[in-house]
């Protein structure tokens, strides 16, 4: 399923790279989600759509970082999954 949502991710982040209002989400294992919404706080996670349009969200205890994409520090180990 991890594997799935990545896959999306990049993918969209190919064929909509122009898109206004995107941001990364920083983990705290490093990994950086991109979005084309802001992520809002919402019963403990962030709330935020990916790239498909699709609702999606991310237990706030994982997230270091929420940045516009223009100002997101860089990782070198951008959606490693780890197990």
């Amino acid at each position: 399923d991890v594997k799935k949502l990545v896959s999306i991710l990049c993918l969209g982040a190919v064929l909509l790279c122009g898109c206004a209002r995107r941001y990364v989400i920083t983990l705290n294992t490093g990994s950086q989600i991109s979005t084309t919404s802001k992520p809002r706080l919402k019963n403990g996670a962030y709330v935020y759509k990916d790239y498909a349009g699709r609702e999606a969200s991310t237990p706030a205890g994982r997230v270091v970082e929420i940045a516009p994409a223009s100002m997101a520090s860089k990782s070198s180990t951008q959606f490693k999954i780890s197990h």
